[in-house]
């Protein structure tokens, strides 16, 4: 396991002096085609059983119980990192192990990387702070802090088999054709309370294991209210979460064999969008490029003039005709919010 460190560490070094030296062009450009690799991921159990194999196991029990190690709830207050009680694994299905679950497979491998959405090279210690931020909706967790040390070592034994150079089959939350249409959110309440209700319930609010103890968690995570994932999450855009539900829900579903038509995920995801999330504070300051930030970005400023409600719909086909009529003629556009 120290030799994969080793390798890690130079390879992640490699690619910081890449970005460090043209982070600009890394954003603009295309990205590569990644050779597309199989999954071969250790198995955690056999790890030995030495201070690295407890912690990455460990991590595992982070990701998958969030809520009992670092929740709003939990005993020791200085561990109250994040600010709900749902689990990383409530979007990282499998605990990062389903394919086009939002898988963690790769992440280790993926960092350091650029980020569009703060225009700086981050590592995937940044990268798990952004999640804290925003689908945890807390605060940023110390790099030396057991739990994000678990967190990372879980998240490199996963990787330990890819290069860094290629992507992994299942990666994301997959890509289903998208509508000619804006997401319609009355439709989709109708999907939601024929498909969503009976697990997540009516209100959406999810069903608690413990009503009085909080720091248990969900059996079935909220979609929305005070104890979701807020405004600024890769969940709360659209395009992420309908292809998310289309190969996923309801639970015990597949890509394999979707149980929801494309056009009922599109919808019943808008109907999820719309309702009440907690917000986070400063979105405006995302993207310091405009012409990088993703068309169903569900927040402004935007620089292609089109309305903050067909950036939360949908369709999406003219804004991107737009955005690269832009890029070609002006490269880039800054935004003012960002400095």
């Amino acid at each position: 396991m120290a030799e994969i460190g080793r390798w890690r560490a130079c390879g992640a070094a490699l690619l910081l002096a890449a970005a460090l030296s043209g982070p600009l062009a890394m954003a603009q450009s295309e990205p590569a085609v990644r050779d597309v690799v199989v999954w071969d991921v250790p198995a955690l159990d056999q790890l030995p059983d030495d201070d690295f194999g407890r912690l990455a196991r460990y991590g595992r029990s982070v990701v998958e119980a969030t809520y009992a190690h670092i929740g709003p709830a939990v005993t020791d207050e200085a561990a109250r990192f994040a600010g709900n009680n749902l689990a990383c694994a409530s979007c990282h299905l499998e605990a990062g192990l389903k394919k086009f679950g939002l898988p963690l497979v790769a992440a280790s491998a993926d960092y350091p990387a650029y980020s569009t959405r703060s225009g700086e090279v981050a590592s995937l210690f940044d990268r798990v702070n952004q999640c804290m931020r925003r689908s945890l909706n807390g605060r940023p967790m110390p790099e030396d802090f057991r739990p994000m040390r678990a967190i990372l070592a879980y998240l490199e034994v996963l990787s330990t088999n890819v290069p860094h150079d290629a992507a992994i089959a299942g990666a994301a939350a997959g890509r289903m054709p998208e509508l000619d249409r804006a997401a319609d959110r009355a439709r989709g309440a109708q999907v939601y309370a024929r498909e969503c209700a009976d697990c997540h319930r009516r209100d959406g609010l999810g069903v608690r294991r413990n009503e009085t103890l909080p720091q248990m968690g969900y059996a079935v995570p909220p979609l929305w209210g005070d104890d979701s994932f807020n405004d600024g999450a890769g969940l709360a855009r659209l395009i992420t979460l309908a292809n998310f539900v289309h190969d996923n829900m309801p639970n015990g579903t597949s890509w394999v064999a979707p149980t929801l038509t494309p056009p009922d995920a599109w919808d019943v995801a808008a109907f999820v969008a719309s309702q009440p999330r907690p917000r986070l504070a400063g979105l405006e300051r995302d993207f310091p490029d405009l012409l990088l930030k993703p068309v169903d970005a569900p927040y402004g400023p935007f620089a292609d003039g089109f309305s903050q409600e067909q950036h939360r719909f949908g369709p999406f086909a003219p804004i991107r005709a737009e955005i690269a009529r832009l890029k070609a003629e002006r490269g880039a556009i800054d935004n003012p919010n960002a400095r």
